[in-house]
């Protein structure tokens, strides 16, 4: 299982436009059925939907392709509660504290920028109807199997059931004493399940709407604080897990497993620590026995539930104990929890403002089974769901009747169904107004924008002038179509609902919000030969027999030129080391030169293109390409051979043999002079915006590359370099600037510009003695897959021999080695930039200052923390509220928490905590 929280995934206050906006809560999410899209709803007011494939795959992420943040919905007026996609894909519900249900559709037209924002909405999602009739916050809805009904519950106690395709409101349901705060489905969709404040569960009749049972046992002590209810039903139809469920008379918290038709709870789930919010089941059924046949005694589930005590926990029914139990992951509870449709990706909302995602191998969940044995499995309840109001389908057709067109003209249309709804033909309106499509050809687009269609999709373009929708509707059932063949989710909606990936669009320089807004253009909007139209608007540009002369592909320095390999090998007559030493120094601390190569490369960070250095065997040139695939993009030619080279998102650079250096953009610009350093490099390399290089004299440089200046003058490496016996083993830079530089002694160094002097991040010292020390768990992953510490300590070679004899050690020999460690590990932390793992060093810390009860350490702690009594933000002040760009008081809370259940300091940590409190109401 891979767990990963998504620091851009992120609901913050519009207002604030600085970086450390506060993140606000998130209070649902939900997986698009074709799992490439997630939606969240939170107390911005907006409903954001999300990529899912920069979660689940680091290279999409570096690449931003697709784009991170597809769209924002801005319709609501209060937090968003609860947001779910239908089972065809095709809408989105969501509810709201300002009492309104809202359907969203898929429209390419609204894309563009977000009104009174900077955001750009990729994708376009128009409100398609509101749904009115609560009179209270809307805290749950629920699709029915194949969207036939959708259910909302609010804090006005009642149960709405609208229709799925009309989307009228069809029932209303009130028998609850209670704020209703969750809502499922019946599979089978015999059954609605709702769950309420007046501490019951009820199971309604989809046939006449009646009540079947009510199950109150297992909430009778259940508190009624929560935030939400949320139950989920068993995909094979035999069971639902309700949250909010107690033992032993409130004292032990529960989720209560219910039994289909006998309606009692004889199971519970029981381990977390404070109150159950959600419970979700995996959408797939489960074998016991892979081998055997599909029959009830061989079907089992899984089922993932989310808690107040920030812990997620994932259960399988044949088992007693929990398949997994992530505790502590959030610093919040638990609001929402959502599967993908293949099952292996579990998605959770927290109140804390992010989103946790789980994504598990299939051979950690043993005995998945396809969707087409629950298909199967469900007919044995023989339940025949109602009709289909006629004319309607969440399937679209490839024909439209002459009627059906006629009625979507006048937007509405009033056809009876058998059922005897009010049936009204919901198609929004096509606008009349065209918009200039000035993106009549697939063109690639740089990294920093938005990606291009991908492969092997098509850009449809229209030929009548006008843009082809790709907007969801309600398509009319041709009458040779049964009903039966959409009774069902299936995913065939993924042949015509886009992926991120498909979805084409422009640059976002040439984005607008409103189609007939003046836009500014280097090229006449003439040159577009669009005719006018006689209302004066211009027509959308179509693919017309003059584009086809134009050019395909931008020219490009070599871009001629296929790329061809050359084998690497060692060409001879390197410069010999002495004769750089600098004047004064012992030419046994110089560093050596790297090889002559034949060919050098370096891939750039997130994408498969390569910048290459070659350098000729005889009188040839010496030259530099970028290359993308087979094709060369851009090339140079240099004055002498090159020694190194390295490439990130931002630019390459390339150090040669005279000791000079170039860089460059990722067109091939120069985006600096040519550095002279005076001797050739020993080491380069890059990360981000950052340059460094390390010269064979022993000059360490640094620089931003971005700001095209120094972070700090260039300092030599003599000074760390104690011994003739030590040498550098390797080298690094953080995206900040700082080195990391490991010395054969198995001591981490970097420089701290604040202090002009190197310091020690780590050392093989604090494996002597220090119970925190990590060293031993080396592994050989890289550092992206995990914090920068927990990789130069992995590093350092020379941890004791657990074998070996124990040395006698004095009485405080390990506090103060683990103590040291932490405090060096702090400050190690804050220099490298790495927020989480600074905070990890601090909480154990904390911990074990509590342990200890050093009290003046402890008040110290706390005082370095909170800073000046009278500090308030915006002030003008010597102190900074920040440290490795976390606020420090609100690390303070953690580390109060953790003082207040010491032993010893708890008088201590009681006290500022209300010190605390007091400035934070001050502050608001």
């Amino acid at each position: 299982m891979h767990f990963t929280k998504p620091a851009w995934v992120i609901h913050k206050d519009s207002a604030k436009t600085d970086q450390t906006a506060k993140r606000l809560s998130i209070f649902s999410v939900h997986v698009h059925p074709d799992g490439s899209r997630i939606a969240t709803g939170g107390l911005d007011a907006k409903i954001r939907i999300w990529s899912t494939k920069p979660i689940l795959n680091p290279v999409s992420e570096l690449s931003n392709k697709p784009p991170k943040s597809l769209c924002t919905l801005t319709m609501h007026t209060g937090p968003v509660l609860t947001v779910r996609w239908a089972h065809s894909g095709r809408w989105l519900a969501s509810g709201s504290d300002d009492e309104i249900v809202m359907i969203w559709d898929l429209d390419p037209n609204s894309r563009g920028k977000v009104w009174g924002s900077d955001e750009v909405n990729i994708e376009g999602w128009k409100p398609l109807k509101r749904l009115p009739g609560h009179e209270s916050d809307v805290t749950d809805v629920a699709w029915s199997p194949g969207d036939r009904y959708l259910a909302s519950v609010g804090l006005d106690s009642q149960v709405l059931v609208w229709c799925g395709y009309t989307l009228e409101r069809l029932r209303k349901l009130d028998q609850h004493q209670g704020f209703v705060k969750g809502v499922c489905w019946d599979p089978v969709g015999e059954f609605l399940a709702t769950q309420s404040d007046d501490r019951s569960v009820k199971i309604w009749r989809t046939t006449d709407w009646t009540l079947e049972a009510e199950v109150k046992k297992p909430f009778e002590d259940s508190p009624g604080s929560t935030f939400f209810r949320r139950l989920s039903w068993s995909p094979d139809g035999a069971h639902i897990t309700a949250s909010n469920a107690t033992n032993n008379k409130g004292f032990v918290f529960i989720a209560a497993v219910i039994t289909r038709n006998t309606w009692t709870s004889e199971i519970s789930l029981v381990g977390h620590e404070n109150t159950v919010e959600v419970a979700a089941y995996n959408p797939h059924i489960f074998l016991r026995n892979s081998g055997a046949p599909v029959a009830t005694s061989n079907i089992c589930s899984v089922v993932a539930l989310g808690a107040d005590d920030r812990s997620v926990s994932v259960w399988q029914t044949k088992s007693a104990r929990p398949l997994i139990v992530a505790k502590e992951v959030f610093e919040r509870q638990i609001m929402d929890l959502s599967w993908s449709w293949d099952g292996l990706t579990l998605y959770a909302a927290s109140s804390d403002g992010t989103l946790g995602v789980f994504n598990f191998d299939p051979e950690e969940l043993e005995g998945i089974a396809p969707h087409s044995v629950q298909e199967q499995y469900l007919k044995k309840f023989g339940f025949v769901p109602p009709p289909v109001p006629e004319g309607y389908s969440h399937v679209p057709t490839q024909k439209t009747s002459a009627s059906s067109q006629a009625s979507q003209t006048t937007g509405f249309g009033n056809v009876n169904g058998s059922t005897g709804e009010r049936i009204n033909m919901l198609v929004a309106k096509r606008s009349n107004k065209k918009r200039a499509n000035l993106n009549t050809q697939p063109r690639s687009v740089s990294a920093g924008f938005a990606s291009a269609p991908a492969p092997g999709s098509s850009i449809s373009i229209s030929t009548n002038g006008a843009p082809l929708s790709k907007r969801s509707q309600l398509f009319p059932i041709q009458e040779t179509m049964q009903p039966q063949s959409i009774s069902t989710p299936n995913p065939s909606y993924q042949t015509s609902f886009p992926n991120p990936t498909e979805q084409p669009f422009d640059s976002r320089d040439n984005w607008s919000r409103h189609s007939d807004s003046k836009m500014d253009l280097d090229v006449p909007i003439n040159a577009l030969d669009t005719p006018m139209s006689p209302g004066g608007k211009r027509k959308s540009s179509s693919a017309t027999d003059g584009d086809e002369a134009r050019p395909t592909k931008a020219r490009t320095l070599g871009g001629d030129r296929p790329r061809d390999f050359i084998p690497v090998k060692e060409i001879g007559g390197v410069i010999p080391v002495g004769m750089w030493s600098s004047a004064g120094q012992s030419s046994a601390a110089v560093l050596p030169v790297p090889p002559l190569l034949t060919s050098l490369t370096a891939e750039v960070e997130g994408c498969d293109d390569i910048f290459e250095g070659r350098n000729a065997e005889d009188d040839g040139p010496t030259e530099v390409l970028f290359v993308s695939g087979k094709q060369t993009q851009w090339l140079d030619y240099l004055p002498s051979p090159a020694l190194a080279v390295k490439a990130t998102s931002s630019f390459c650079a390339v150090a040669m043999r005279d000791g000079s250096v170039n860089v460059y953009s990722p067109t091939g610009r120069r985006l600096m002079p040519t550095l002279s350093l005076g001797s050739p490099c020993s080491s380069m390399d890059g990360n981000k915006n950052c340059l460094m290089v390390i010269t064979c004299s022993g000059q360490l440089y640094s620089w931003n590359i971005k700001k095209q200046c120094a972070f700090f003058p260039p300092i030599s490496i003599h000074s760390i370099l104690s011994s003739p016996n030590h040498t550098l083993t390797s080298s690094s830079v953080r995206a900040n600037g700082s080195p990391i530089v490991h010395c054969s002694n198995g001591v981490v160094y970097s420089y701290d510009a604040s202090l002009s002097s190197w310091i020690k991040l780590s050392e093989r010292w604090w494996a002597e003695g220090s119970d925190a020390w990590q060293g031993r768990q080396r592994s050989n992953t890289a550092s992206a897959s995990r914090g920068i510490m927990s990789f130069v300590e992995g590093s350092i070679n020379g941890t004791p021999d657990e074998a070996a004899p124990e040395k006698p050690r004095p009485q405080w020999w390990s506090t103060a080695m683990t103590l040291g460690h932490l405090e060096t590990k702090m400050h190690s932390t804050r220099l490298l930039e790495s927020p989480q793992e600074y905070k990890q060093a601090l909480l154990v810390y904390a911990k074990k200052l509590a342990d200890e009860g050093f009290r003046a350490k402890a008040e110290e702690l706390i005082k370095e923390l909170f800073g000046p009594v009278y500090w308030r933000p915006g002030r003008e002040d010597a102190w900074s509220p920040l440290v490795a760009g976390v606020q420090k008081r609100d690390l303070l809370k953690d580390v109060l928490s953790i003082f207040a259940r010491s032993k010893t300091l708890t008088k201590l940590a009681l006290d500022w905590q209300d010190t605390l409190k007091k400035a934070c109401n001050d502050d608001s």
